[in-house]
Order: structure tokens, then sequence, then C-alpha cells
């Protein structure tokens, strides 16, 4: 494994996002001094915060799974999670609500979503759950520790027995046709294949090693943070601060100080200078190339995935019974991926994701009252030609008559749309073609073929965050900031913990 060359003393990490968060812990436990250097006043990066007449809002992800790999950034420090973080297990993870009327409660606990299973769709698709579980832990256990958390130089270095056993399980399959072979029922199948929007392609043209996301939230389960989001990031830089990670907040870096094949410092808006050893660089890719002056050779340019516009909602709290997530899909599924992928337009029958925190921390809003956050795929910057300044507040007048149709309640009479955010905001916080879901996981973006997380020419810096190895979503992001250390001062482990989170667990 290629790592950083000289001396490793001194690491500056650039952004204080998941990523860097999980970088600067895992070099401070391996006992460098470490120095982040962060553009906004908190920690959090993409997993952003907005206080706002009472609602404690979180403008980021709000779908949080595998809680382990988040022990193992504590324990970087000799810290316990529990001990700053308390996470609440969401039960259901989801509930599916079909355009038909129809639910079905997605549960991580095997017998329970048996039973469910068999309510929904009969007995036969409820074996065939039973071995799609069974399939979906198989394809992680063989996936993660080879592939997801460990550093590959290059394609050549996965030529391994874990490859042919990857093979055997269909991961190089398109992920709708394997999970096809366990359920038949398309409404069933939905429920292990609408992650792939988090993969940025459609689920009859993705791989199905990713697969390995659905085993995330519906067999290991979803959690949330009491406290909301932001407590996560929080958690993580108290942890750090207290392990002597120094933090620069409302810093930008501009510059970086080349000497010959080395960084030797970083320039910030504030006309500082900061000497170091390494930097690890957690930026967009786009950015992080433009600091270090680096030109990709790629033979074809990155393809960002879709994006998507998010309604923050406060309504009334008695008229309002759903869970903590909710799916809201539309009868054209289909087409919807068509629509945003291919078309550049937005879902003629749009599918959605509403994530009600309050369900599991009514904390976040003010006496009385609910809050929301809706999340509509949509097309990035690139793809659409969408005005979304102008076309904003008709589109989320539009999903909010698709809430109340399909959710059938009065707690919308009053509804305070509180924010909308479309891909052009994103756009605004420099997310390449303004979308907060990076680049999407084609083939040629996975695995070996996605932009390496070290630059060749340059001996000592790093890359980590969605847009490089091992990809989006918060557990690889996580994984990112260790992988990043680990060029930095070599491994400290083989492998990354696969064991099942427990709350008995003692760690």
């Amino acid at each position: 494994m290629r790592t950083v060359k000289g001396p490793t003393d001194h690491i500056v990490v650039v952004g204080a996002g998941l990523a860097g968060l999980s970088a600067a812990l895992h070099l401070a436990g391996r006992g460098r001094a470490v120095t982040v250097v962060e553009r906004a006043a908190v920690p959090g990066g993409r997993m952003g915060r907005l206080d706002l007449d009472g609602y404690r809002i979180d403008t980021g992800p709000t779908v949080l799974t595998m809680p382990d790999l988040i022990d193992e950034v504590f324990e970087a420090v000799g810290e316990r999670a529990g001990d700053r973080l308390e996470l609440m297990p969401v039960a259901p993870a989801y509930r599916a609500r079909y355009a038909d009327g129809r639910t079905l409660d997605v549960h991580s606990d095997e017998e329970t979503m048996v039973r469910a299973v068999t309510e929904f769709a009969g007995a036969g698709q409820a074996e065939g759950y039973r071995r799609l579980r069974q399939w979906l832990t198989r394809l992680y256990h063989v996936e993660f520790d080879r592939f997801i958390a460990t550093n590959v130089d290059s394609p050549l270095s996965m030529l391994t027995p874990a490859l042919a056993r990857l093979t055997a399980l269909g991961g190089f399959g398109g992920w709708d046709r394997r999970v096809a072979e366990f359920i038949s029922d398309p409404d069933l199948r939905r429920i292990f294949t609408f992650q792939s929007l988090y993969a940025g392609v459609a689920p009859e043209r993705a791989l199905a090693v990713y697969a390995v996301i659905a085993y995330m939230d519906t067999v290991a389960g979803v959690y949330f943070p009491r406290g909301g989001m932001r407590a996560l990031p929080n958690a993580l830089a108290a942890a750090a601060e207290a392990a002597g990670v120094r933090f620069r907040y409302e810093t930008t870096v501009t510059g970086l100080v080349r000497e010959g094949s080395a960084i030797s410092a970083v320039h910030t808006d504030r006309d500082e200078r900061i000497a170091c050893d390494a930097v690890v660089l957690t930026t967009e890719r786009h950015r992080a190339y433009e600091l270090l002056g680096h030109h990709s050779r790629r033979p074809f340019p990155v393809r960002a995935a879709p994006s998507a516009a998010i309604l923050h909602i406060g309504c009334d709290r008695g008229a309002l019974d759903i869970p903590h997530h909710s799916l809201l899909f539309g009868a054209a599924w289909e087409s919807a991926f068509r629509d945003i992928i291919r078309d550049g337009r937005v879902m003629s029958d749009p599918s959605l994701l509403v994530t009600r925190p309050t369900a599991s921390d009514p904390a976040l809003a003010p006496r009385g009252r609910e809050l929301l956050y809706v999340l509509a795929p949509v097309p990035n910057l690139e793809r659409g030609e969408i005005d979304w300044p102008h076309f904003a507040t008709e589109y989320a007048e539009q999903i909010l008559d698709i809430l109340r149709e399909r959710l059938d309640t009065d707690a919308f009479r009053d509804a305070e749309l509180l924010r909308v955010v479309t891909p052009a905001d994103w756009a605004a916080q420099d997310m390449l073609a303004g979308s907060p879901f990076a680049l999407a996981h084609t083939f040629t973006q996975t695995g070996p073929f996605r932009p390496a997380n070290m630059i060749r020419d340059i001996d000592n810096a790093v890359l980590a965050g969605g847009s490089t190895v091992p990809g989006v979503g918060i557990p690889p992001v996580l994984i990112s900031g260790r992988l990043a250390a680990d060029r930095v001062t070599g491994a400290v482990r083989a492998t990354t913990s696969t064991r099942p989170y427990s709350r008995s667990d003692p760690t």
C-alpha cells in the first residue's frame, strides 16, 4: 500500500465534515499532532444544521446506519461513543406507502419482517425475503473488509480469492435482477433496491455489489442521535479536541505551499501559514485538485450523481401519524429514474423520502409542532436545465400537494414551509453539478476505478470524503477518513470490524 513519504508528525486536515473528523481522530490516536481547518463555524460539513424559529433542522443526511463504525472512530482515541452520543434505534426503519394505499413497515429484526412480508405479499415472498437477507449478509461480509474498508492501489491488487467469492455471489451482476431472484413481487423489491439512488444509478443499471447498502439499513438497522444528526459531528469534534486536535473554525484554506513533490504548508484567508508534514483534503474533488494544482488524466470525465430538492416543513403535531422515516412510492417507479437520470427533468410521479425527526426527539421542534424533512430526487445541474431559483417555490407546492394526498392528514392545513433547498443551493456550496451525493457509483467510478485518495507526483497529500474511495454515505465517508489516516501512518490493522451492532454490546 502506498503511504505518505517522509515525516508525519503534524497533519493538517482541511474540512471538519465526517471524513475530516474521522481522519483527525484516527491520526490523533496514532500519536500525530493534528490541526483541522474548517470554513464554517461548526463541524459537520454536509451534515449541516439550521436553527429557525425554534426548529432544529438537519440539512444533510438523515438516515444513519452502521453505528459500529462510529464506535470505531471514538475508539481510535480510547473513547466510548456512548459517553458522548445517544443513538436511538429507529423502528420501523421505514414505512413504505404505495400509490394504491398499501403500506409495509420495514424492520431489521428478521422474524418481525417475515411477519410483515407475509401479510403484505404472502408466505412465498416471506421465504424469499429470508434467502435475500442471507445473501445480503454474505455479500456484506465478503465485500466489506476486502473491497470497501481497505486501500487499493490498482485493480490488479483486487485479484484475490475474495474477488472470486464476490463474483460467485453475483456481485457484478445487476442489483435489481439479483434481488428479483429472491423476490418476485415488484413492490416488495423496491424496499431492497431504492437505495441505488444513493449510489447515483437506477436499480436496473446498478451493480449488485451496492446491494450492501440495503444490508446496512434493512438488516443492520437505522438509528438516530438524540439532539438531531448534528449531535454526531459535535460529539466527534469534542472527542477530537479532548485528544489534542486543534480546530480552526471560520477559516478557509486558500492555497497550499508545494516544495518539489511535497506539501509543506497551507495558506488561509486569515493570512496564516500553517506548516505541516502532510495534508488530508476533504473538500470537493475539484477543489482539492485546484489546491494541489493537479489535472486529472482520466480518459473520461467524472459523472455526478443525481441531486435532490429538500423541503423543511413545520406542521401540527396532533394530526400527524407517521414513523421516523417514510417512503412514499409513486406508481411510475421505473420511469422516475429515467426522468431524473436520462431525461434531466423532475419526476412526473415523484417517489419521496419523508423524515420526521420529531418522532424520535420531539425537542427538535417547538411545543405542539412537528418537523419534516422531505427529499425529492431531481436531476443534477449537468443533466437538467431547470431554472431552480424561479421553479423552487412552484415545485415545493407540488410536493406539498402530493404529501396532502398520499398521507391523507389535516397536519398540512397550517404547514410552514421553513426552507426549500435545490441543486442551485448545493452548487452554491461548491458541490459538483449541484449534487449532495457527489460522484455516481457507475462501474468506472467504483472501487479501484473511483478517483483515488492519493495523487501521483505528490508524496504527502491524501484525499477523503464522498468523492473518493470508498464512496458516498455516512458509513463510507467515515471509512474514508480512516483510509486517509492509513495512507499517512500505514495501516494499523488489516480489517475493519464487521461485527453486528447490539445495544447490549459492551463496546
